[in-house]
C-alpha cells in the first residue's frame, strides 16, 4: 500500500507540518486506521478515497483518535492527489466538518474551510488554572479547542506550556495568540498545544486558523492577514476573511514515498 510523507504550509523540507497521506481504493477498518497513525506518530495520518461524483471523501487520524478537523494533512492530501495522481484544480473534500476546497494558486495551493466564530469565555476553564504566568487578555473557544489571547507576538514565543494541564482537557486543544510587532510580516503568531489527542506541539495547525482569521479580522479591522505558527519547525499562512468561509494559501512539499506492508489479515 503506498503512503506519502509531505510538509505542509510550506516550500522547503523539514519545516511547515508533516502528514501522512493514504489514498485508498476501499475504507480500511477505524482501528486499522488508527494503528497506521500510531505507527506513523505524526501529528495526522489522512486517509483518502474517491468519490462517484467526482469528490473525495477524507477522514484524518492523529496517534490518539480519529479527528473532526486538520488543515494541514487537508492541503497535504491536495498536494500528494495534484502530484502524484494528476488530479484537477479545484479539489472537493467530504468531511466531519463539511465541504473543504483546494485549489492551485500562485502561492502554490488555496485552502477553503469553514468560518468557525470564536465563541467568548469568561475565565479560564478550571483544568487549565495556574498554566498562565500572565492572564490572558482575552479568552475564547470553538467545538474543538479554547483559544487564549497572550497579547503579544513575545508572550506567544515565551509561553511554557504545562504539557500535563493541558492534557487535562482532554482531546480539547489550547492556542496560544498574540498581536505581531508592527512593521513585520507577521499580522498575529500563534502556537498549540493537545498532547490529550497525542500532540504536544502542532508545527503549523490550518484548523485552528478557522477560528483565529475571524478573530484577528475583527480585533485588526482587516479581511486580509498573515499568520505565523511559532513553533519550531514554523510555518506561514495567508489568510482571508469571507461571509462563512476562511481561505487558508500555503504550498507543501513532498518528504516521502513509501510502501508499507500489510498482511492480508489486515485488510479484510
Amino acid at each position: 500500500m503506498r503512503m506519502y510523507q509531505v510538509d505542509a504550509f510550506t516550500d522547503r523540507l523539514f519545516t511547515g507540518n508533516p502528514a501522512a497521506v493514504l489514498v485508498l481504493e476501499d475504507w480500511l477498518t477505524n482501528e486499522l486506521m488508527l494503528a497506521i497513525a500510531q505507527e506513523n506518530n505524526l501529528a495526522e495520518t489522512a486517509f483518502v478515497k474517491a468519490r462517484s461524483d467526482g469528490a473525495w471523501d477524507l477522514r484524518w487520524f492523529a496517534p490518539a483518535h480519529e479527528v473532526d478537523f486538520c488543515g494541514h494533512a487537508t492541503l497535504a492530501t491536495a498536494h500528494v492527489l495534484f502530484t502524484a495522481a494528476g488530479a484537477a484544480s479545484p479539489l472537493i473534500f467530504h468531511t466531519r466538518v463539511g465541504e473543504l476546497r483546494v485549489a492551485r494558486s500562485s502561492l502554490g495551493y488555496r485552502l477553503d474551510v469553514p468560518r468557525l466564530q470564536p465563541e467568548p469565555l469568561e475565565e479560564v476553564p478550571e483544568e487549565i488554572k495556574g498554566i498562565f504566568e500572565v492572564a490572558p487578555i482575552r479568552l475564547f473557544r470553538n467545538f474543538e479547542n479554547i483559544f487564549a489571547d497572550l497579547g503579544s507576538a513575545d508572550a506567544v514565543i515565551r509561553f511554557i506550556p504545562d504539557l500535563t494541564g493541558i492534557a487535562r482537557l482532554g482531546t480539547v486543544g489550547l492556542v496560544v495568540t498574540g498581536r505581531a510587532s508592527d512593521g513585520g510580516r507577521a499580522d498575529f503568531f500563534s502556537r498549540y498545544f493537545a498532547p490529550g489527542a497525542g500532540i504536544p506541539e502542532d508545527p503549523v495547525t490550518g484548523s485552528i486558523h478557522a477560528t483565529l482569521v475571524p478573530y484577528w479580522a475583527k480585533q485588526l479591522g482587516r479581511e486580509r492577514l498573515t499568520a505565523y505558527q511559532a513553533s519550531a519547525r514554523g510555518g506561514w499562512i495567508d489568510c482571508e476573511l469571507a461571509a462563512d468561509r476562511v481561505f487558508l494559501g500555503g504550498n507543501a512539499v513532498t518528504f516521502m514515498e513509501a510502501n508499507i506492508s500489510l498482511p492480508g489479515d489486515f485488510i479484510k
